[in-house]
């Protein structure tokens, strides 16, 4: 379980090219994303509208690229560390890095680019599977069969996972999840207003089992089949909101009682298949999404939940078949679903692949080449800087009682942090082959889950990163009370060491006390020093935190990107309060690195460092979408759209009225009553 700064993006490796070669392989690398008053538009008033002031000209002179369904300041830096990546990926491929992890990293990505053999193979990767689903004689054949496939990558029926325990987080325990869609959530099933993606995805599924050799009414007929066993699994699914409640996700149930309450789930044969027999208990995540499985499995047959396996045998594995297979997924999945017209180039698309399966082999090599030891020092002593700040504000917090303060300093006082990569690289023992795409994927999943289970009930080791280094990205993990930094965001315009204090504590100062804010924030807060759930909140401190936090719930539940859509307010909150907390808390930190050295304390290009450090933020979330990946992330993402990241915090900050002479009366002005405060 982590908290995450929320750049991830939908990945969709679907080819466009067959060609062994790529057409963009003399492809220059990007310019440096960094700070820029040309991205400004001077001919705003800043208290009109401040995004546009700040980020105006980029946002016009940026549209979304044809293989991308968002462009984006984070996404300019993803696009241009690919790249990076990229000269790694080949230098490995042709044998001009020698070492274990160079060797893997050479032919996995090998076996991603080798276009003509994956075209000859066909469906053979995904045979022997169609045969074992369609031998398949009764739920205990079934579920045997299931528990193999996802540990080999297949996303079916459940999520299951060894994870730290939320109420003990010294040792993992195991923990299963509500799951199995083949649309991006619930609501793509429930609700009137995704009528049209349900249609598109009747439409997806008959091409798909036609692609499989049925004939069209076969196809059509299974089609009905996997629409109506998901709608049923998302009517027993909670809603994004609710799963962000970790108490009520939370019900360990004895291994006698799960078999008592799910009688025709054979989770002995599942757990003992899965390498996780020695189990004695499991976390169900939502007991009545398994209460509603078993009801289903009981009163569906069984060819039908075949049926259902095999479609999602073939969507896991479309991206990495041949062409006909591939270009159908991305058809439906990249531009129906994200308005996405092409796909990224194979190259990146085998980029991901790549640092998905085998990352730290990767990150090794990455990390040798594009990490300086000058960042990691530098930004050390930013996190000491802005977590200084965080502890003088929880010391002195006019609204929080001396019981709850006392342990809430003792939690901070715990926080660790981690900054670049680990200090010791993951090995990955299993065979990677260059002819073998498929089989590459699988086994890299067979050694991840496996690696996982042999862990359960062992303490846990909290030198493990849930990032690889080269990720664009930051996180906290509740359940280790640690914040977490990989190399990869340590870069403009997040991260510029040749930039002034204001633009860097306006960029990745902020991020740093974004991380810190989500051990506070609505979720985070409900962890105590030692990781565990655990109330250590008086009831009248955390009703004064609930009408506080509830501002931004108002708040950001009016913003309406489209007509009609707007930003889930409830959904958001935890990354809201983030945002809000990490904006405040550096902007002090800031403020003190001004006074230790007065003669930082200058204009430079015309602007003092309080309005740069607010510049440099806005810019920081410059965002431009595709309609149709928009209301994706309105409804899945519990992140509020860059757009309104990039002054939402603002409006809740005098000290932002103050470096603008923002005054009431204008659109940007925030009345005092209405703004939050938080941490």
């Amino acid at each position: 379980m982590v908290r995450s700064l929320g750049i991830a993006s939908l990945v969709l490796l679907c080819t466009g090219s067959m060609s062994g070669a790529d057409p963009q392989s003399a492809a220059p690398t990007p310019r440096v994303p960094r700070f820029s008053l040309a991205h400004m538009d001077r001919s705003v008033d800043p208290a009109a509208d401040f995004y546009r002031f700040a980020a105006g000209n980029w946002v016009r002179e940026n549209p979304v690229p044809s293989d991308k369904a968002r462009w984006s300041g984070f996404d300019e830096l993803q696009d241009r560390n690919w790249k990076l990546i990229r000269e790694l990926l080949e230098e490995t491929a042709q044998g001009k890095i020698a070492g274990k992890p160079a060797s893997q990293v050479g032919a996995f990505f090998r076996s991603a680019m080798d276009t003509n053999h994956i075209e000859k193979l066909r469906l053979e990767p995904i045979e022997s599977d169609l045969r074992r689903i369609r031998g398949v004689r009764d739920l205990d054949g079934y579920f045997r069969l299931l528990a193999d496939l996802q540990e080999r990558g297949v996303g079916a029926l459940f999520g299951a996972g060894v994870i730290p325990d939320a109420r003990n987080s010294s040792v993992y325990h195991l923990k299963f999840g509500q799951g199995g869609l083949g649309l991006p959530d619930r609501d793509y099933y429930l609700s009137d207003g995704f009528a049209p993606q349900r249609t598109a995805y009747r439409a997806h599924l008959v091409r798909m089992f036609g692609l499989l050799g049925e004939n069209p009414t076969e196809a059509a007929a299974h089609a009905e089949v996997i629409l109506s066993l998901e709608t049923e699994l998302a009517r027993a699914a909670k809603s994004r909101v609710e799963l962000r409640n970790p108490n009520a996700n939370y019900n360990a149930v004895p291994l006698p009682e799960l078999i008592a309450r799910s009688p025709h789930i054979p989770w002995k044969t599942y757990l003992r298949t899965a390498g996780v027999g020695q189990a004695r208990e499991v976390n169900l995540g939502q007991t009545n999404f398994f209460n509603a499985l078993d009801g289903l499995l009981a009163s569906r047959p069984l060819d039908e939940w075949k049926t259902y396996l095999r479609w999602h045998l073939l969507r896991s594995a479309a991206p990495y078949l041949h062409r006909e297979v591939d270009e159908a997924h991305f058809a439906f999945y990249g531009t129906v679903l994200s308005g996405q017209p092409q796909p990224e180039p194979r190259w990146q698309r085998a980029a991901k692949v790549v640092d998905g399966s085998i990352g730290e082999a990767l990150g090794q090599l990455y990390v040798e080449r594009h990490f300086p030891p000058a960042a990691r020092e530098r930004m050390a002593g930013l996190v000491t800087d802005v977590k200084a700040v965080f502890r003088d504000r929880l010391a002195r917090l006019e609204w929080m009682s001396e019981e709850t303060r006392r342990k809430g300093l003792a939690k901070f006082d715990r926080f660790t942090q981690k900054i670049g990569h680990p200090e010791k690289f993951r090995e990955y023992a299993f065979r990677v082959s260059p002819g073998d795409y498929v089989g590459n994927l699988q086994r890299a999943a067979r050694f991840e889950a496996r690696r996982q289970a042999v862990r359960l009930g062992k303490p846990v080791d909290r030198t493990e990163w849930g990032m690889t280094p080269q990720t664009v990205n930051a996180y906290f993990s509740p359940l280790k009370n640690e914040i977490v930094f990989p190399a990869g965001i340590l870069q403009p315009p997040f991260f510029d060491l040749s930039a002034d204090d204001a633009i860097n504590y306006g960029a990745i100062g902020v991020v740093i006390g974004h991380e810190i804010t989500h051990g506070y924030d609505d979720s985070g807060r409900q962890f105590d020093a030692d990781g565990n759930l655990n109330d250590w909140w008086t009831e009248s401190d955390a009703r004064e935190f609930q009408a506080r936090a509830q501002k931004l719930v108002d708040q950001y539940g009016a913003y309406e990107p489209l007509p009609g859509r707007k930003v889930n307010g409830r959904l958001t909150l935890g990354e809201n309060i983030a945002d809000l907390g990490g904006t405040s808390i550096a902007y002090e930190a800031l403020q003190r690195a001004l006074a230790r050295d007065p003669s930082k304390r200058r204009d430079i290009d015309g602007f003092t460092p309080e309005q740069r450090f607010f510049l440099s933020l806005s810019q920081l979330w410059r965002t431009n979408f595709r309609e149709a990946e928009l209301v994706r992330r309105l409804t899945v993402d519990p992140h509020s759209p860059g757009m309104y990241r990039a002054v939402g915090p603002h409006v809740n900050v005098p000290e932002f009225y103050q470096a603008f002479g923002i005054r009431e009366g204008t659109p940007m002005f925030r009345p005092v009553e209405q703004r939050a405060r938080i941490w």
